[in-house]
């Protein structure tokens, strides 16, 4: 009697089988068929990448057009020294690929706006994280997934927050104090759309010093946003977690 169960558990000692005994077989099956778009690959994005590969979801998009810079080292899984310079899509593939051999995984070195955003067919996608910077992407990434009937969850401000414990999953109709939620719920509403998942922080922005060696805003930003190692980190966590749940429909068979 002994042998079959020797051979059982070594049958599940694979690279899932702890999240297996957690979520069940067919919840495994489910996430290996699953198509995630990650949209930004930075310190959410990054982290959000990670935890899907090591989950068991069978395919990833990776969409982001920036390289690994030095100022990344503090708090994005894919910055080592190693990667400086490379592109951010290319190690959170490599990495991934480590993680599941067996994922399928397309690299996109673009920057989601306005006028790249036809290049994405938002059909082929199970979920959509929505992890990128700007006010004008994050919107037009909604509106396209809302339009495919897609599902997505939006990260709201990460930067200047140092209490990653004040973070949340709520309905962007529900946030107050972030004020990129606040920006994001009234463009929205513009635009017909009053209810997306999104993970924010009732905790009030920090004004971040002058850097010391004289960084310049990009991508239209007043100033530079702080950071820390362990804010965006859990953000990502955050959202992939959720993405996992949704796929799999595990709440609503673990209730009462």
């Amino acid at each position: 009697d002994a042998f079959p169960l020797f051979l059982k558990v070594k049958q599940m000692q694979n690279a899932f089988s702890r999240t297996e005994l957690l979520l069940g077989r067919d919840a495994m099956e489910t996430l290996s068929r699953s198509r995630v778009a990650v949209f930004g690959v930075g310190g959410v994005g990054g982290f959000a990448v990670e935890a899907l590969a090591r989950s068991g979801v069978g395919a990833l998009d990776l969409i982001d057009s920036d390289t690994v810079a030095e100022s990344n080292l503090n708090r994005q899984i894919i910055a080592l020294h190693s990667t400086l310079g490379q592109y951010k899509t290319d190690v959170a593939a490599s990495r991934a690929a480590d993680i599941n051999p067996d994922m399928k995984i397309r690299v996109y070195h673009s920057f989601f706006t306005l006028q790249t955003s036809d290049q994405f067919d938002f059909t082929q996608y199970d979920y959509v994280i929505d992890a990128i910077d700007t006010v004008t992407g994050k919107l037009e990434l909604i509106v396209k997934a809302k339009e495919c009937g897609t599902p997505i969850i939006s990260a709201m401000g990460a930067g200047n927050k140092l209490d990653p414990t004040r973070f949340e999953v709520t309905d962007i109709s529900k946030t107050s104090m972030c004020p990129l939620a606040k920006v994001m719920r009234s463009e929205l509403r513009r635009r017909g759309i009053r209810h997306v998942k999104v993970v924010y922080s009732k905790e009030p922005p920090l004004t971040p010093l002058s850097p010391a060696d004289g960084e310049q805003p990009q991508d239209g930003r007043r100033q530079i946003p702080g950071s820390t190692a362990f804010v965006p980190s859990v953000v990502g966590l955050i959202l992939a977690g959720e993405v996992v749940l949704d796929l799999t429909d595990i709440r609503n068979t673990t209730a009462g």
